[in-house]
Parts: C-alpha cells; structure tokens; sequence
C-alpha cells in the first residue's frame, strides 16, 4: 500500500526541534566552550574570572539568562561533572608562616644593600640593582609562563643607568623600598579578593578595587619617600622609579605580563634628561595598570 506523502512528512521533523532544545539552553553551549576552564576551577568566583578573561561581560550574560556574570559563573559551576572529586580547596590568604618567611625575603634587598654600602664596598650600587630587580618576584610562575623575557633585563638596565647617573643613594633607596612594596603588594592581593568574593556584578568589582589601588600606591609612595629620604635619594627620581617597579610587581604577579613589558619600558623613559620624565612615565603606565588590575580576571585563583 503506497503512503501518502503528507503522511511521510513527520519524520523530517526531529533535527528542528533538537536545534530548537539546544538553542533553548545556551548555558550548556558555554559550558562546553569552556569546560576546562569550568572543570578545573575551586569556586565560582574563579569561573567568574576567566569568562571575563574571554570577554564576557555583565551585559553578555544577560543573553544567557542571567543577571550578572557571577550568576552565570555559579551554574556553570553547579553543572560541571566532577566525575565525584571534590574540586581542590581554595587557597584564600597565605598562612602565617608563609608571609613571615616572604616578609622576610622581601627585607633581604635593603639589608644587603645597606650593609655592603657601610662597608664602603665599591660594587653597592651594582648590588642594590641586582636585589631590587630580583625582588619583583618569580614573574614566570604568577603570569602562567607567559611573561616576556624582557622585563628583568630591561629593569635592570634602566635602574643600573640611574644609579650610575645618580648615585648609590639611589639604588639603596629602591633596595629598601622592596619590603614596604611587597606589604603593599599582598595587601592589596588580599582586600582585592576578598572584594571579589563579596562582589555580584564586574562594575561594581571594578569599581571598589580602583581606589583601593590608587590607596595602596599612595601609601607605598609615601613608604618609597621615606626610604629615599633614609638614603640620601633624590626625591623626584627614587619616588617615580619605586612606584614604577611596584606596578610592574604588580602586573607579573597578576598575569599581565604585557602590562609589566611596558612598566619596564617605561622605567627606560624614565631616564630621559628631562626634569618631569620620571613623574610622566610613571603617571602613563598608571592610567592602563589600574584598567588591568581593576578586572577580576587578575585576582583568579592561581597554582
């Protein structure tokens, strides 16, 4: 018995409405686009991060039915299969011993350079340089392998040229500058990420973290002033030169390793025979270092 054609038509019917229940869930399309982002992560704050990382933001979620990119991050976190491992404990704030023993290395730079520099050794000024350019930190591993290797060199290059121009004194002052840089720097790590956990929408992460920043480098500032004055520095130069190593600290340790290049570049601009050339430099690497610092992308969690 033959069928009637409009009796076989159903059968075609299907693949629309499979198309129809995928577009109907567009949450699960991103979770595949990035499920080892979602597979690896400890909390959803960190989900949250790296789909800001992708471009995603407040107002992309809204496609997917959500407020906010933290609301989206929170069921992407929900549906990830974890094949029943739980996800890895959240490093929060290092422990006690942790930062008294990197409190301790971060002291290591002033003191070295002010013993060899009352020991009247010739080379202290070399020295100061080599400490205050190792104190940024281990750049590689914060920035996922990502850093250019030019950041050390040029650093050290530029601080050895302005110590050579003006002085020891100079290089003592950076040296000791260190410490208060790396209090500066984990402060600011830890009041960040505990802005994050309490925030539920990237505006108003942002938002929070600028002024923190700017009072962080505020106070570190005033802390560089204090070492230059210990040291004999000239002001107007040691000032603008720690401010400038501190954001570059700051870059590589937030995984933006092309904002710590030019950080170091402009510690080379820094130098130019112009009065206000270290104040210039340090003010244009300011404006697009708190731009990247002020994401929540830098405060992700890290191995």
């Amino acid at each position: 018995m033959t069928v009637p054609l409009d009796e076989a038509a159903p059968p075609s019917d299907p693949p629309p409405l499979r198309r129809a229940r995928s577009a109907g869930d567009p949450v699960k399309a991103l979770l595949h686009r990035h499920r080892e982002l979602c597979e690896h992560a400890v909390d959803p704050l960190e989900i949250a991060a790296g789909l800001e990382a992708h471009g995603i933001t407040d107002r992309t979620a809204a496609r997917f039915r959500h407020r906010d990119v933290f609301s989206l991050a929170e069921e992407l976190y929900a549906r990830t299969p974890r094949d029943g491992t739980p996800p890895a404990p959240t490093a929060g704030i290092p422990d006690r011993a942790k930062a008294v023993r990197g409190f301790g290395y971060a002291l290591l730079p002033g003191a070295l350079t002010l013993g060899a520099a009352a020991a009247g050794v010739p080379w202290a000024g070399g020295l100061a340089v080599l400490v205050t350019v190792a104190a940024l930190g281990r750049p590689g591993r914060a920035a996922g392998g990502r850093f250019p290797a030019a950041v050390y060199p040029l650093a050290a290059a530029a601080l050895g040229w302005a110590v050579h121009r003006h002085g020891t004194p100079l290089g003592i002052a950076l040296a000791v500058a260190a410490a208060p840089g790396h209090l500066a720097g984990a402060v600011f790590a830890a009041r960040a990420r505990r802005r994050l956990a309490g925030s539920r929408a990237l505006e108003d992460f942002a938002d929070g973290v600028r002024p923190l920043l700017l009072g962080t480098l505020a106070l570190y500032a005033a802390a560089a002033a204090g070492a230059a004055a210990l040291a004999g520095a000239p002001l107007a130069v040691a000032v603008p030169l720690a401010v400038l190593l501190l954001l570059t600290r700051l870059l590589l340790g937030h995984g933006a390793p092309r904002g710590a290049l030019a950080s170091a570049l402009a510690l080379v601009l820094a130098l130019l025979p112009v009065p206000a050339a270290p104040f210039a430099a340090a003010v244009g690497v300011l404006v697009p270092a708190v731009l990247a610092l002020s994401r929540a992308s830098a405060h992700a969690q890290r191995p």
